[in-house]
This record gives structure tokens, C-alpha cells and sequence, in this order.
């Protein structure tokens, strides 16, 4: 009995002996697996952090290529205005110009056909001063009536 007891102690020990070692390989293993999780659950962190990294990047760039292709199509735009615009405004005076060339014609051929053709005569065959008196008592005034001879220059008198 005694023998027993000391056999099932004995055997009792060695099935200790034998859950210690098993626990502590199972702690190793345990241990090891999560050591081997934690380096997987790293790796594929930096790596999903990695693909956000060039994700946010390509998007940074499409938002920097849309923006600088807005500011050259408002520019563009811009530029198109001014220069219509600008064309308008030449338009404009072009017009502006011809009209009081007009104007002016029309006033000229007015004063000609007002004093004759044989008044115009007179005063040209005529001498200065009494050419600056005709045209005086015509009321004329800032008025040049030249030949290559003898110029007369009404601008500006009194």
C-alpha cells in the first residue's frame, strides 16, 4: 500500500511534471502565435497605412491637376473677354472716327456750298487782309484757305 501510494505519488508527479511542460510549450506556442498576430496585424496595418499614403497622394494630384486647369480655363476666359472688349472698343472708335470724318466732310462741303464757288474765287484772288475780312464778315472762323502761294490762317483769331 505504502509502495502504491508511493507509485501513485510518483505517477502523480510525473503527470505534473508532464502538464508543466505541456503548459509551458503551450505558453510558447500561445506566445508565439500572438507574437506572429501582432507582427501579421504590423505588417498589414503599414501596409493598408502604405496604400492610403499613394491614394491620398494620387488624389492630391488630380485635385492640384483640376485645380490648375480651372484657373487656366478662367484665365482663358479672361483673356477672351478682354480681348473682345478691347475689340469692341476699337470697333467703336473706328466708328466713332469715321463719323466725325463725316461730319466733318459734310460741315466742310455745308461752308463751300454756303459761300459759292465765286466767293471762294474772290477771296483767293484777292489779298490776305481782305481775305481775312471776307471771311470775317462771313462769320467764319478756325478757318485755313491755302494756296501755294499764299496761306491763310483764320485759326484762333479774334
Amino acid at each position: 500500500m505504502e509502495r502504491q501510494k508511493i507509485a501513485d505519488e510518483a505517477e502523480a508527479e510525473k503527470s505534473r511534471r508532464q502538464l508543466l511542460e505541456l503548459q509551458a510549450a503551450s505558453a510558447a506556442v500561445e506566445s508565439t502565435g500572438q507574437a506572429t498576430a501582432e507582427a501579421k496585424a504590423r505588417a498589414q496595418a503599414a501596409e493598408i497605412e502604405g496604400r492610403a499614403a499613394v491614394k491620398q497622394s494620387e488624389l492630391a494630384a488630380e485635385a492640384e491637376r483640376i485645380k490648375a486647369s480651372g484657373a487656366l480655363e478662367q484665365k482663358n476666359a479672361s483673356q477672351e473677354a478682354a480681348l473682345a472688349h478691347q475689340t469692341a472698343l476699337d470697333a467703336l472708335e473706328i466708328t466713332k472716327a469715321r463719323d466725325l470724318a463725316e461730319i466733318e466732310a459734310e460741315k466742310f462741303k455745308s461752308i463751300v456750298d454756303a459761300i459759292g464757288a465765286e466767293t471762294l474765287e474772290a477771296i483767293a484772288q484777292a489779298g490776305p487782309e481782305m481775305e481775312v475780312r471776307l471771311l470775317a464778315g462771313l462769320g467764319l472762323r478756325s478757318f485755313a484757305l491755302t494756296d501755294p502761294n499764299s496761306p491763310l490762317n483764320l485759326f484762333n483769331r479774334n
